[in-house]
Parts: structure tokens; sequence; C-alpha cells
């Protein structure tokens, strides 16, 4: 195996499996972070910095920095080959690899017909919780969006509409967004790890009245007790640490970068693959799991406030 070789299969050696390639779920997003991991790795091995990548090329640096980050990817062929080129990456068998993972990340995702009520990075965001094995999220004033009932869904737009000034509309493609995310990410024999640790507050705002929030509990019960998805209740009483802003850790697994999203002040979307945000975000999440209830209390703690609501 020559030397070109060898930094293909280093590349890609985190996606292989018992010797069999592992194909990622089908979903332009991950497969966008896939070219972009590998394209980082193999302009690293020949010691090129992102300037050196695109001198003299038919693109921008600015485009090689976003297609390794996995926020776009290349559109035509020939530039991806251009670039392999420059990587010293020739062999047929592992451009032509690189090229079917371009093709499937050209795709466009389910969700393109709802980017009119996505705010800025929210099409990211998506893309990347589709892609997730694992997710942990913390949310200390709402229930978190993978947890929510229609309803409830709902009941939150229609309380901050007068503040946003949204439209009908505006809430109908959100809610509709929001249950396709639930829907996809939670069905199906790939549906992710998922960890969510809710501040007592989330649970104690009665949003859209007293049924929409007993219809709710009942829907963080019943999803607590999948084998996948955890559900832990930071109470008002715990002295421990409380993290004061909400955030989600995303992990796509097979080598690639973890990630991690915070909402903005101004309705936008953060995401971040940092290994420095990314870590201090991690320490916050252990943190919060040793101060909040033990998983197997969430449901007494529900029922709980079933009744003090419906008294």
């Amino acid at each position: 195996m020559d030397k070109i070789a060898a930094r293909f299969n280093v590349a890609t050696d985190h996606m292989r499996r018992g010797g069999k390639y592992v194909v990622a779920r089908a979903r332009p997003t991950a497969r966008r972070i896939e070219l972009g991991a590998h394209l980082r790795h193999l302009r690293e091995s020949v010691g090129l910095t992102i300037e050196d990548a695109a001198r003299g090329m038919p693109f921008s640096e600015t485009k090689v920095q976003r297609v390794e980050t996995g926020l776009q990817s290349f559109r035509q062929a020939r530039e991806l080959r251009k670039l392999l080129e420059r990587y010293g990456v020739t062999e047929d068998d592992a451009v032509e690899q690189l090229l079917e993972i371009q093709r499937e990340a050209s795709s466009q995702e389910w969700w393109t017909e709802y980017k009119d009520v996505m705010p800025s990075g929210m099409q990211r965001f998506v893309g990347i919780e589709s892609a997730a094995k694992s997710i942990h999220v913390y949310h200390p004033t709402l229930v978190h969006g993978l947890l929510q009932t229609e309803a409830y869904a709902r009941a939150v737009h229609e309380v901050f509409k007068p503040v946003e000034e949204t439209t009908t509309e505006f809430v109908d493609k959100h809610v509709a967004l929001r249950m396709g995310r639930k829907e996809t990410l939670l069905a199906g024999e790939e549906a992710p790890r998922l960890w969510v640790i809710l501040g007592e507050g989330a649970l104690r705002w009665v949003i859209g009245g007293s049924d929409v929030m007993c219809e709710q509990y009942d829907e963080i019960v019943k999803l607590a007790a999948l084998d996948n998805i955890t559900v832990q209740v930071l109470p008002f009483q715990s002295r421990g640490y409380r993290a004061t802003h909400d955030f989600a850790l995303l992990d796509p697994g097979d080598g690639l970068p973890q990630m991690v999203q915070a909402d903005t002040a101004w309705g936008a979307v953060s995401v971040t693959d940092k290994p420095r945000e990314v870590k201090r975000f991690a320490r916050s999440f252990d943190a919060l799991r040793a101060s909040a209830l033990p998983p197997e209390d969430t449901q007494g703690f529900l029922h709980r406030l079933t009744r003090e609501i419906t008294q």
C-alpha cells in the first residue's frame, strides 16, 4: 500500500468496523460532517494550512473552512477532485469513496421546507442533531423540544407570540418542524441515546393550562421508560451546581468531533466543535447530573406535580 492510500485509510479508519465500511445514517448533514472530518485530516497529514489548500483554487479559504466544519459541501465534484489532488489523493477507490460522500452531502434535508421559520444557525443544529448518536441536554425553564407534546409546543409559541410578533402560519410551521424532529430522531432502530436534565421551573411553569401540562408530564414518563432515554429533574432545593442557560451536547460518534449548542439572547442558535468549549459544557452537564434527582425519581416527581395542578 503506498503512502497516499495509507493516509486515506488513516482518515477513514474511525468509520471501519470489522473490515467493513460503516455507512453513517443517510442524512446530508451527517455526511457533510463526515466529509469535513476526512478532508481536515488529509490536509493536516500533508502539513498544509487552509490558506495553502485554497491557494490557486476555484474556491476560497472560507469555503474550505466551511466544508471542513460541515457547514456546506462542494457542489461540484471537480472542486473536490482538485482539493484531493492537492492533498496527494489520486487512488481511484479513495477518490470515489469521498465523491460518494460528497454526492450524499449535497442533497437536501427533510426540513428544507421549514427553513423560512428557522433562526440563524438552526439548520446546521437540526442537521447535527439528526446525525448524533448521543444527545445530552439541559434546560432550566422549558421542557426540551424532543420531549414536547404537540399541544405543549403550540402553547409555548402562543405565549411568546405577542412579544416575538410571529404569525399563526409561523407557529404552525414551527410546531410541525419540532414534531418532525421528535419523530425522526426518537423513532426507529437508530434512535440516539438521549439524556435530558430539566430544571424544576420548566415543569412548574403551567403553559397552556393544566390539561396540557398533565399530558406533557405523561409524555415525559412514557419517553423516560424507553431504554435509550433518561430524564432527570433538577429541583429548586438542590444546593449543588446549577447552570442558568440551556445547552445541548451532541456526539455524532465514529470518531467525528463532538459539538455543543446553545441559544443566544437574540434567538440565534450557536454551535461549535471547539474542544475547549465542548469539554467545558461536558463538565457542566456532569455537575448538573450529580445535582439532579436520580432518574428513577422522575416519574414520582411528575405524578406529584400532576396532583398539585389538578386539585
